[in-house]
């Protein structure tokens, strides 16, 4: 009786397994099934436990916006707001705020040679196609404007301010357009430094004398004999 026991509780543990490897068999045939029935779709990433975790339903940038009159998703900011590190400029593009600017506003960095020389580095990337290397208006997009810029150390640019500098690359001037989107207040301000020193680029020396006096006789136009 034991022995007869014995053999069917052997068919039955080898029965069972059957099942098992068939049932554990069966599952990775369907998982493998279902996880690559996205595989067209290079974006999947197969399945995916709480979707909105991986796929975000917010809207993207410059999308359109069911949600606002405009239907854009883009917002203005609220207006008197400004964004975190920015400096705002405090005058306005009128010609009474031109005015205020190049009396007022003084740039917060020293002149120094290491400042002039960060300040050339951005010259020679956002500056040197219209104004020439050493500023006198002969860079080879300049030559071909109807009009190129005017010398920096001529008498049009040479006596205008550190702030009127500052005021044109904030809002632009003439053909010359506004840089304040791509430059920050720093190196706009580092580039105003440099500016200056294309400004005294062939003026003399400040305290030296220009003027000379003629020191030899008058030669004697009588022949003598």
């Amino acid at each position: 009786m034991k022995k007869k026991l014995g053999i069917r509780n052997y068919k039955l543990g080898i029965m069972n397994k059957k099942w098992f490897l068939l049932a554990f068999s069966s599952s990775l045939v369907a998982l493998s099934l279902f996880s690559s029935c996205k595989r067209n779709n290079p974006d999947s990433s197969g399945v995916e436990y709480m979707p909105d975790m991986y796929r975000s339903p917010s809207y993207e940038d410059n999308s359109p916006n069911p949600l606002f009159a405009d239907s854009m998703t883009d917002r203005v900011p609220v207006k008197g707001t400004v964004p975190v590190g920015f400096t705002p400029f405090p005058f306005p593009n009128t010609t009474e705020g031109l005015a205020n600017a190049s009396q007022y506003w003084k740039d917060p960095f020293p002149a120094t040679p290491e400042i002039e020389a960060q300040g050339r580095a951005i010259f020679n990337i956002y500056c040197v196609h219209c104004h020439g290397a050493t500023g006198m208006g002969d860079g080879k997009v300049g030559l071909k404007l109807p009009g190129p810029p005017p010398p920096y150390s001529g008498p049009a640019l040479r006596n205008i301010t550190e702030g009127e500098i500052f005021y044109t690359l904030e809002y632009g001037k003439n053909l010359m357009g506004s840089h304040a989107s791509q430059l920050t207040v720093e190196q706009r301000c580092k580039l105003v430094r440099y500016v200056q020193t294309l400004q005294k680029l062939g003026q003399p020396a400040a305290g030296s004398d220009t003027t000379k006096t003629a020191t030899a006789a008058p030669k004697d136009s009588v022949k003598k004999g």
